[in-house]
């Protein structure tokens, strides 16, 4: 589902305008992006939780040339989904 799609059906849901319910859409994912940039767990009962991870530094190689490169710790963030979720995909 692209995004568009997605604000079309926030839209019916909750009765709102389609540019009422792009700016909720907006809200929700500003309010989940910072709270993981804050290092926080994010959690949505019943849908799930995303969850801030850091990857430590690692080895790999250059996949044409069999060059090592050092690839730098980063942070990522991880999807834990819900009972709900879960239920809702396996019928």
């Amino acid at each position: 589902m692209s995004r568009p799609e997605l604000v079309g059906r926030i839209a019916r849901a909750a009765d709102l305008t389609p540019s009422q319910a792009r700016a909720a859409l907006d809200a929700v994912l500003d309010g989940i992006t910072e709270g993981l940039a804050e290092g926080r767990t994010v959690r949505l009962t019943g849908f799930g939780a995303f969850v801030p991870a850091d990857r430590p530094e690692r080895e790999g190689r250059h996949p044409a040339t069999g060059e090592r490169l050092l690839h730098p710790a980063t942070r990522t963030v991880r999807f834990r989904p819900g009972e709900g979720l879960k239920s809702a995909l396996n019928g």
